[in-house]
């Protein structure tokens, strides 16, 4: 530098010379744990003085639509955090995600090519909001179509005043940033336009871009002639290197073909239940400590069902319901919906809405924003909400723009119904979803329901609702799944479970005559009051024989009627268990 400034500043001493140096990462030192770099020098850098023509790279591909997810999420990962200089060394590890980038290949390179510096390449961009964030990089493919990222670098560029429409887009040169990397013979150069990067930010509103390329090349800075410093250790530091590689590769492969393999099996469709909601088949829950919350469930909810999921208290129902999901892993057993296992993200949720275990809203903002924020986050259509519909349905008025700190416990359950039903999915899960309603609220939501699942509206679709009020879900419910000490006791339509019930109504002329000659009976189980009736379990005794016993005491009958409730039917399904905390 000293020299260059005599020379050029002061006119005094020799002209500095045109050769450079510089250093590729090479691997891992085990010696320092630092990163190991071979240094290059070369007679002069490329173009300084107008004798060298860069590298040019034809590039291949449409104008290809990308999707900008909401507040940029999820996120490509461009490189791993907190690696820092070690990031050229595990940029391998990069990952675009499906729909949000443009990708643009060139023919495979015929000799190796040493760069070092910034490979320029041109782009075209569309936007109905007339603005847009891309993130473009430039990767090495390998033969086996193996991509790396050199140094895990990325250029951020933000595009304005742009058309709606590709064909009247102007093309824009983009700078990527300055690499130093060799792209062997036989390789391909990858030029991707990405719509997020786990390391920016991101535009928060949904928007489809398109994109094209606005050249037919990538430029690259080509260095020729360059020659490695000498370096007493360096085979050595190759021969570590490659080992180090080889262990991390290996190591690599097997974690990503693990979950590979898990995923491909979570992945997978059932065929013959792909029209089904749900599908609950052995499932089991065991937790660390060996409590069986769930020691085998069966049953399943078709189209055009309200079904009731009913125990006491620590049958299982929510650890049930948190498996089936997705939210908990179970011990054995599946539970399909619409034949997909369920996992985080899986596109198959965009078909079930649930609320379980109470709602989560931001309380500084109104019922109405909230219900924005959480669709907006779906990424999915704004018209595919129907909020029109699901506001009828939430029955808030003019609550709905106040803020939700200011609501009583029954406004936030309305809302998170609401919020289940954003979008009308096809399984619709409810835990206690009449917790905190009134009486009308509850008759009201007990119609809204039914037609759900089962009306001119709602054909096709299914609920699933756990709940303890069994007045409700006998009225609401088309079928019913009982499980007790978390196995499944009994599941059918709601007036198979409620016939079986061996509870009679009594209506007589004097009630404590009669209860005295009903409790000698033999075999009557028990006998009750119900406002100015008899409520008694014959427990099997003939009603004939009842009847007669209250003749001979003198009792006037005037009406026997068979008691058909849920609740009587539940009570004896479970009779004779414990009961303990909700599990």
């Amino acid at each position: 530098t000293l020299q260059w400034l005599n020379h050029y500043l002061r006119d005094e001493g020799d002209a500095p010379g045109t050769s450079f140096t510089y250093s590729r990462a090479t691997g891992i030192d085990t010696g320092t744990r630092g990163l190991a770099t071979t240094g290059y020098v070369a007679d002069r850098y490329p173009g300084i003085d107008g004798d060298a023509a860069p590298h040019r790279s034809n590039l291949a591909g449409p104008p290809q639509p990308i999707a900008n997810p909401p507040d940029g999420t999820p996120a490509a990962l461009s490189t791993l955090p907190g690696l820092g200089g070690f990031s050229s060394v595990a940029s391998g590890l990069t990952a675009d995600l499906a729909g949000q980038h443009a990708r643009y290949v060139s023919e495979p390179l015929t000799e190796a090519v040493d760069v070092a510096g910034s490979p320029t390449v041109r782009i075209r961009a569309a936007s109905p909001t007339g603005e847009a964030v891309l993130f473009v990089k430039l990767y090495d493919m390998g033969p086996s179509g193996a991509t790396t990222l050199p140094n895990g670098l990325v250029a951020p560029v933000r595009l304005t005043g742009l058309p709606s429409e590709i064909d009247e887009a102007r093309p824009v040169t983009v700078k990527l940033p300055a690499i130093v990397h060799r792209f062997e013979a036989g390789h391909r150069l990858l030029v991707v336009a990405a719509t997020s990067d786990q390391a920016y930010a991101a535009p928060p509103e949904p928007t489809v871009y398109t994109v094209a390329l606005g050249g037919p090349e990538v430029t690259l800075p080509e260095v020729t002639s360059a020659e490695p410093l000498a370096s007493p250790v360096a085979p050595l530091r190759w021969s570590l290197a490659g080992l180090a590689a080889a262990l991390g590769l290996g190591l690599v492969a097997a974690v990503v073909a693990g979950r590979w393999r898990r995923r491909r099996r979570d992945r997978s469709v059932v065929a013959e239940f792909a029209d089904v909601p749900l599908v609950v088949r052995g499932l089991r829950k065991v937790y660390g400590d060996g409590f069986v919350a769930v020691s085998r469930v069966d049953f399943t909810v078709e189209r055009g069902q309200v079904i009731g999921l009913l125990g006491p208290n620590g049958a299982g129902k929510t650890t049930a319901l948190r498996t089936l999901l997705g939210l908990i892993k179970p011990t054995a057993g599946d539970a399909l919906v619409f034949g997909h296992r369920l996992e985080s993200g899986a596109p198959v949720l965009s078909r079930l809405g649930a609320l379980v275990e109470g709602p989560g809203f931001l309380p500084h903002l109104t019922g109405l924003e909230n219900l924005r924020t959480y669709w907006r986050a779906t990424g999915r259509p704004w018209a595919d909400a129907r909020f029109d519909e699901v506001l009828t349905i939430a029955g808030l008025g003019e609550s709905i723009h106040r803020k939700v700190r200011a609501y009583s416990h029954g406004m936030k359950q309305r809302l998170a119904i609401a919020q289940a039903m954003l979008g009308l999915p096809e399984l619709l899960v409810l835990d206690e979803p009449t917790d905190g309603l009134d009486p009308p609220q509850i008759a009201e939501m007990r119609r809204v329901l039914r037609d759900y699942a089962t009306g001119t509206g709602g054909a096709g679709r299914a609920v699933l609702v756990s709940s303890h009020l069994l007045a409700e879900v006998e009225q609401t419910c088309t079928h019913v799944v009982v499980v007790h000490r978390g196995e499944l006791v009994a599941s059918g339509p709601v007036e198979e479970i409620v016939g079986d019930s061996p509870t009679v109504l009594f209506d007589v002329s004097d009630l404590d005559d009669a209860e005295a000659a009903l409790s000698a009976l033999g075999g009557v189980a028990s006998v009750g009051r119900d406002g100015g009736q008899l409520v008694v379990d014959l427990n099997g005794t003939p009603r004939r024989d009842a009847v007669a016993a209250l003749v001979r005491a003198g009792v006037g009958v005037e009406r026997v009627t068979p008691r058909r409730r849920l609740e009587d039917a539940f009570l004896a399904l479970v009779s004779g268990g414990n009961v303990g905390s909700d599990r």
